[in-house]
């Protein structure tokens, strides 16, 4: 049986579209696509990841000029259709900007670049790309943004929770939701949410970066194999 491909966007700026591909073909029956921002063919892939970066240099504000290359039109239909598609860090941005996932994120409560290791929690372990962390597992994953800030209107976080689609919260390292544990002031500690459908996902921290003993945590590991085990499945 062939391996499964799993798509990896490129936008220009991108920088860290080769190391989620490392993460995602270091996982047995998955190979990694790079697709470039103005192509139209996602090359059956099963799934889309958008990775982190700076697509466009994050002119006007990050991910408004990635919306509308070429290739998200082929991601946004693919993703309509209810294919899986998870937004890293910028690729979050992009989700955001082309409305598969409701809100924005405007810069860090102090307007500073933050680089560090942070604690999250999945706080709904019943989504594609959760079902196989434990409950209440604390999980150690670094963040790397200057625009974190996720906010909504009441409504939309409301919303958010009466239909369980936040799916990550910071917490501190014993996994309680604290404002000292919110690193950019994100409303509610939010780190990531997924839409109504469930099949997209749009995340702050680097689950890719956590993908690895070398690099210090395997804490992200479980988000891709949650997704991978989902798409063998179907």
């Amino acid at each position: 049986m062939s391996d499964m491909s799993v798509g990896v966007v490129v936008f220009p700026g991108s920088n860290c579209d080769h190391d989620t591909e490392h993460a995602v073909a270091s996982f047995p029956g998955i190979k990694s696509v790079m697709l470039w921002h103005n192509d139209h063919d996602l090359q059956d892939a099963k799934a889309i990841i958008l990775p982190g970066g700076f697509s466009y240099g994050d002119y006007l504000r990050a991910g408004s000029i990635a919306r509308f290359s070429p290739i998200m039109k082929e991601v946004i239909e693919f993703a309509r259709k209810g294919f899986p598609v998870l937004g890293i860090c910028n690729g979050f941005q992009v989700l955001l900007e082309s409305g598969l996932l409701e809100g924005a994120l405007s810069r860090n409560r102090d307007k500073k670049f933050l680089c560090s290791q942070t604690h999250i929690r999945a706080v709904n372990g019943s989504t594609i790309f959760t079902s196989l962390y434990p409950e209440d597992e604390v999980l150690s994953i670094p963040i790397a943004h200057g625009q974190g800030n996720y906010f909504a209107p009441p409504e939309v976080i409301e919303s958010l929770e009466e239909h369980q689609q936040i799916v990550f919260k910071y917490t501190d390292a014993g996994g309680k939701i604290t404002d000292e544990a919110n690193p950019n002031g994100s409303l509610n500690n939010i780190a990531g949410i997924v839409n109504r459908q469930g099949n997209v996902l749009g995340l702050m921290p680097h689950p890719e970066r956590a993908s690895e003993k070398l690099l210090g945590s395997l804490d992200g590991r479980g988000l891709f194999e949650s997704l991978f085990l989902h798409i063998a499945e179907v």
